[in-house]
């Protein structure tokens, strides 16, 4: 399915990164190194890495990695791109400064635990992970997402998910974005940024 979806000539979500990471801008250190989770066609990691992050990315959906490399080039920046899915990637531990999740709401709440353990133990100790994604509340817009509501997320949720981690911003809100045909109108949203302990 998503190879079929990203194998069309335009940049199904745009090539201009998803607001969160200009909102919260303040959270992206130069030379830090960032990972990017289920990166689809780049236009998250390539940001980064104009940010002067240190960037790996990985998407399941080998289309969309050749894009987001394309991207790269066009913007004259390096990523370490992979086409791995989530699951089978052979996920490093202590790693990263920053890892990234950006609309990754594909997979129900058993695969959703798996997946955010391995961004947790990815993190080195005071490492920062930033998720971003839709509320339940999204099913009422159709403008992007699952459209199933077990894979959205709750302020609840996301706080017990990581309550081993220290929050430093949980906020749900609605904005119209803009982001390709793939998000584009009114949106439910919501944001978490964690710092490991």
């Amino acid at each position: 399915m998503w190879d079929e979806r990203y194998a069309v000539e335009d940049y199904v979500y745009g090539t201009e990164p998803s607001g969160v990471l200009i909102r919260r801008n303040h959270w992206l250190k130069p030379g830090a190194r960032a990972l990017c989770v289920a990166d689809g066609e780049g236009r998250n990691s390539v940001y980064l890495a104009g940010q002067g992050l240190k960037v790996t990315a990985f998407d399941g959906a080998a289309p969309a990695v050749e894009k987001a490399r394309r991207l790269a080039a066009e913007r004259g920046v390096e990523v370490d791109y992979a086409v791995q899915d989530v699951f089978d990637w052979s996920w490093p531990v202590a790693e990263f400064d920053l890892v990234v999740g950006i609309f990754i709401q594909f997979v129900g709440p058993a695969g959703r635990a798996m997946l955010f353990d391995k961004m947790k133990a990815a993190l080195k100790p005071g490492g920062v992970l930033l998720l971003h994604g839709y509320t339940p509340q999204q099913l009422h817009y159709g403008t992007g997402g699952p459209g199933v509501a077990e894979n959205l997320y709750t302020a609840g949720m996301l706080r017990k998910a990581f309550a081993d981690m220290q929050v430093q911003v949980l906020e749900d809100y609605e904005l119209n974005i803009q982001e390709g045909r793939g998000h584009n109108g009114r949106s439910a949203l919501i944001d978490m940024i964690a710092v490991k302990r």
